[in-house]
């Protein structure tokens, strides 16, 4: 099925675009503008202007008889559909890229992309790393009271977090769900990792998030977490208006309907992409990390990977039976959590597993 619905060209517009092919035309610096992908459909592109070119092409008179002639200004933060050049990489959401427009189709070609600050990959399935979001500057990891938390996911995340250079934060959300049954469980949680120098924040189901709010400001963030921790909630009171913007980058694309499998730049301020945004991707919910070899893994286990070289073996398994193993001697010594050692192993199991198939 076509992703692009097909726009019927006057004959004025045809001739026109006849003619550019004819010449062959190349795109000089000029005639380029930069942008931020902000939502991503495969092969097509939905890229925001950040800036406007030295040279604006000049709306055509219409002849004499003919229906004015479709036209799509080149404007600060208007936004184009575009595809790629043949010789560049994948293209994912959040990348700041070069591109020209044509203002007599509305479509445009990302031409360049600039340097990323930060890229997460996720394996495809045909085992080929795909990027699903660059220059992200905060992982935020959700966990809540209810559901119970899963330490194990949180490990995976801060694995992800490790090997992307991406700072992570955690946020126990639903704080106002605690009782008597998941205090312990949910505190011990959150001390765990503060031990560990990672920073938390606490909010509360439809409370004040003021603090989050003065902690991503000029940060784009992903979120991530099990389902009903929240989430969806937390990026509904950061942009209200979200729904709204989704709902203008589907009416220009026409492409809306494919929303659930595509990634979306959602900006803080729609008209200033340097405030930040939430990126919104599908490729985030089940992050596998079999591309990633034993000792990436291990490396994401900051307090563990130091204690990898004192075990007796070279190719110790670090399971809790493996003799003169650093790490569960550490366990008994109190310096480490047996959950950690425990969710390394089963991690790195996992990677192996996968690599074998």
């Amino acid at each position: 099925m076509a992703l692009i619905r097909k726009r019927k060209l006057t004959d004025q517009q045809t001739r026109r675009i006849e003619k550019q092919q004819q010449k062959q035309r190349v795109v000089d610096d000029d005639e380029l503008m930069d942008g931020i992908v902000i939502a991503n459909y495969g092969k097509q592109l939905e890229v925001q202007a950040t800036s406007l070119p030295k040279r604006l092409p000049e709306k055509p008179v219409p002849i004499v008889g003919e229906p004015e002639p479709f036209w799509q200004a080149i404007t600060l933060h208007s936004i184009w559909r575009c595809h790629t050049r043949t010789n560049l990489p994948l293209i994912a959401t959040g990348d700041k890229v070069r591109l020209s427009a044509d203002p007599n189709t509305g479509l445009g070609r990302i031409e360049a992309i600039y340097d990323r600050k930060t890229v997460i990959f996720r394996p495809d399935r045909y085992h080929k790393l795909k990027p699903i979001a660059s220059n992200v500057d905060i992982l935020a990891i959700v966990f809540a009271p209810l559901p119970l938390p899963s330490a194990q996911l949180i490990d995976r995340y801060l694995v992800a977090c490790h090997t992307s250079n991406i700072k992570p934060l955690l946020i126990l959300n639903k704080a106002d769900l605690i009782n008597n049954n998941n205090i312990h469980e949910t505190q011990d949680l959150l001390n765990d990792y503060q031990k560990l120098g990672y920073e938390t924040l606490i909010t509360q189901s439809d409370g004040d998030l003021s603090e989050l709010n003065r902690y991503l400001q000029q940060k784009n963030v992903i979120f991530a977490g099990q389902s009903g921790v929240g989430k969806s909630s937390l990026v509904n009171h950061l942009l209200p208006n979200v729904e709204q913007s989704v709902n203008e980058i589907s009416t220009i694309s026409q492409l809306g309907q494919h929303t659930t499998t595509t990634s979306r730049f959602l900006a803080f301020d729609p008209t200033n992409l340097s405030q930040g945004a939430v990126i919104d991707t599908p490729g985030i919910r089940e992050y596998g990390l079999w591309h990633l070899d034993k000792d990436a893994i291990l490396a994401g286990f900051v307090e563990l990977a130091p204690l990898a070289g004192l075990c007796r073996f070279r190719d110790c398994k670090h399971t809790a039976h493996t003799p003169n193993c650093a790490m569960w001697q550490a366990v008994e010594n109190g310096e480490v959590l047996a959950r950690r050692v425990e969710n390394l192993v089963l991690l790195q199991a996992e990677t192996q597993t996968n690599l074998g198939s």
